[in-house]
Order: structure tokens, then sequence, then C-alpha cells
């Protein structure tokens, strides 16, 4: 893509420049004429930041979906896309008839379990002072042993009786408490403060323990999660800068740091996951977005640095490189020489030298390149390889162009480079 987007550049830049060319050197030759005009840059001294490019997905602050604890018919739907809701608060309310129902059926379970305990102590009471009675009677010798030991029989199988029936009662007690529970959650409530949306829900809907009803979380910090590799891990660390990227502005990237990274791989891919806490965005973000995300894990050493769409790969021997213009600075329009006038920054240079030469490159970039193999100073052609790939003169018209607007150039939509060529050929379209 980036490519595509350097050749369009190229493209629209090319037709203008063109366009300023034959204008003011309609007297020349025919020679003079069949010499391409192009852009160059001067090469800079610098370090290129090393970033990895990767794809990223947006997530709100704890958002979670909401889903039914019970099976239920819809009756009531509380909340809306976009609404901002406290922690508790409902958002839909299932058909509670059955539940109901069942909770009565448990609360009159848990008061005959009531009765029975409150009979069952009595009954013990009664079995204590039997026994005591007869353990009085005995020490005085009017009764017998058997008549003692039917009344401590008496008196175990009565406590016996008492723990059984608060057993039941504590089982009665605990039904009522699930029916309860059960009933409340026929209401299903938001279980954090935020947004909801993601809306799933509609009046005489039957909601599932199994389907989503909302998504709820808190857009006013996101959260950004990328997938590293297992070699990245050798340089990428919680901390490490990043640019966020969205297409809904390109031209407004966010910068935050690694906020968390799994230490568990992946048995079959060997990734782990990465987190980016976003707290301020000014609502470029939203969940559910796919966004670009830069790593910035260094700087690469002091080398040339040349634009990206300045790098050409020779189709006949498969170099890649670099075309030299040979601009020197008494003749560059952005910086003229002791007495010399000042010349407007459109008025093209030339025609000058022009050669193709190999480089090696040291890192890459998203919009420069580091290489061994010019200077710095030197210009490079940025715009109009093609040009001069078919030109045999070893000549171009060089239009010296500043670094930021090349930087600009490449960092261009696909839409903007159509209309800007869109626009060149209408103004340079002979009238009907």
């Amino acid at each position: 893509m980036q490519t595509g987007l350097c050749r369009m550049a190229g493209a629209a830049a090319a037709l203008l420049l063109s366009a300023c060319y034959s204008t003011e050197g309609g007297d020349s030759d025919a020679d003079e004429q069949t010499i391409p005009a192009v852009e160059a840059v001067q090469v800079r001294l610098g370090t290129l930041p090393l970033e990895e490019r990767l794809a990223g997905s947006v997530v709100a602050r704890n958002q979670t979906e909401i889903y039914a604890e019970v099976s239920g018919r819809i009756v009531e739907v509380l909340s809306n896309d976009g609404d901002r809701v406290e922690a508790g608060a409902p958002l839909v309310r299932l058909r509670a008839t059955a539940f109901e129902e069942q909770l009565q059926q448990a609360d009159a379970g848990l008061r005959v379990a009531d009765a029975r305990v409150k009979q069952a102590e009595a009954g013990n009471t009664r079995a204590q002072a039997v026994l005591r009675r007869m353990e009085t009677i005995v020490e005085r010798n009017l009764g017998s042993a058997a008549e003692l030991e039917t009344a401590q029989a008496e008196a175990l199988s009565a406590a016996a009786e008492l723990l059984l029936m608060e057993a039941e009662r504590q089982q009665a007690a605990s039904l009522v408490l699930e029916r309860r529970s059960a009933l409340d959650e026929t209401t299903i409530r938001a279980p954090i403060t935020g947004i909801v949306g993601g809306r799933n829900a509609e009046i005489g809907q039957i909601a599932t323990t199994s389907a989503p009803l909302f998504v709820i979380g808190d857009p006013g910090s996101m959260r950004v999660t990328i997938t590293l590799t297992q070699r990245m891990l050798g340089y990428i660390e919680t901390g490490t800068s990043t640019s966020i990227v969205s297409d809904a502005a390109p031209e407004q990237p966010l910068v935050a740091e690694i906020s968390r990274i799994s230490p568990f791989l992946h048995p079959v891919t060997r990734t782990t996951t990465a987190e980016i806490d976003v707290e301020e965005h000014g609502a470029l973000l939203r969940p559910g977005m796919f966004v670009t995300v830069d790593v910035l894990y260094g700087e690469s050493d002091v080398a040339a640095l040349v634009p990206n769409n300045a790098i050409y790969t020779d189709a006949r021997e498969g170099r890649e490189g670099v075309w030299l213009a040979s601009v020197d600075e008494a003749n560059a329009p952005l910086e003229p020489g002791l007495g010399a006038a000042p010349r407007d920054e459109l008025d093209p240079s030339g025609p000058v030298t022009v050669e193709f030469v190999a480089v090696d490159v040291v890192a890459r970039g998203r919009l420069a390149t580091a290489v061994e193999g010019v200077e710095p100073d030197q210009w490079v052609v940025t715009v109009g390889h093609e040009l001069l790939s078919r030109n045999e003169t070893g000549k171009a018209v060089i239009q010296p162009t500043p670094w930021e607007h090349i930087m600009r150039l490449q960092q261009l939509q696909t839409r903007d480079l159509l209309d800007m060529i869109q626009r060149k050929q209408e103004e340079t379209a002979e009238p009907l």
C-alpha cells in the first residue's frame, strides 16, 4: 500500500512539475524538450526510528458483554445504545411470573419447616423434662432402671428430631434464597458504570444465557491490543512507546506506551498479546475499531537518510539505489548563494546531470530509509524515476523540494492523490 501511494504521489507531483516546465520552456529546441522534469530533496544525516508496524484492535476499558443469567421473555428494555448507566442500573426485565410462583412455594415450604422446628423443640423440651424427673425417681429408689433407660432413649430421639427439623428448615431457607436470586436475575443490571451499546434486546424476544443482550464499557478510556511474535519480545517490552493511527484521522496519531505484555506464548503460533491503555484519545478511537500501531523500540545508528520514495529498483539489473542530481548550492532556489537573486520555490533548476547510484539499506522506516552509498546534502530524486530510467540524455530539470513536503506527500491518502491529479488535469486541459 505504501509503495502504491508513493507512485500515485509521484504521478501527481510529476503532472504539476511538467506543466510548470513546459510553460517556461515553450521556446526551447526539440532536444531540451525531451529532458524530463523531476523532484529532488537533499540527503539528511540522522537516526531513523526503529519500529514495528502492527495491527491493533480497540476495546473500551472494562468492556464486557451482558448476558441473561436465566432464560425468559423480555417484557421491558430500559436502556438504549449510547446511554450512560451506573453500576447496578436495570437494563432489561424478563417475565417473572413463574419465578414469583416458585418463590411463593419456597416461602410456604419455609413456613412449614419453621412450624416443624417449633414442634420438635417442644417435643425435645418435654422429653428432657421426663428424663430429669425419671432420674430423680430412680435416685430415690422409686423407679426401675428400665424406666430410666426408656426416658433416656426418648430424650435422645427428641433431640435428633429437633436436629432433623432444623436441617430441613435450613434447606427450605436456602431454597428461598435460590428462588429469590432467580427472581432478581429476571432484571438484568449493569455490572459496571459505563456506556451501553450493541443492543440485542427487544420486547417479546426470548433472552437466553448464550446470547449477549448488550455490550458495556467505558469509552473514555480505551485499550488497544496487539500481537507480538517471539522475536519481538527480544526488543519490545512494557513501557515501549507506540504511535496509534486510525483510518478516521490518519493525520492525528496517538502516542501511548505498552501497558502490559502477557508472559505466555501461544503453543502453536508462538505469539502473545500486549495491551496499550489510551486514557486521552479525543474521540478518535471507538470500541471495535482496527488501528495501525507503530511500536517505536529504538533508533538506528547515525546514517544518511532519504525519503522512502527516493529508493528505486533498477528493473534491468535488479539493483536498489537512488538517482543523484548534481544540483549545486548556487543554483538551488531554496538556498540561493551570496549575490544571487532569490528565486521562487517553484522555479525548476537545470538541466543538471543525474546518475543512478546503488545503495545499501541500513534500516527502513515508515517514511524514510537509512542508506549507505550517498553523502549528506547530496540531492536525490523522489519523483520521476521512471522518466529518468527511459531517458538517455543523463540530464533532468530538477525541482528542489523541501523534505517536509515529501513527508506530507507520502502520507497522503489515495483519494487525496486522485483529487490532486484530477485538478491538475482540469487546469492544464485546453478550453473547448
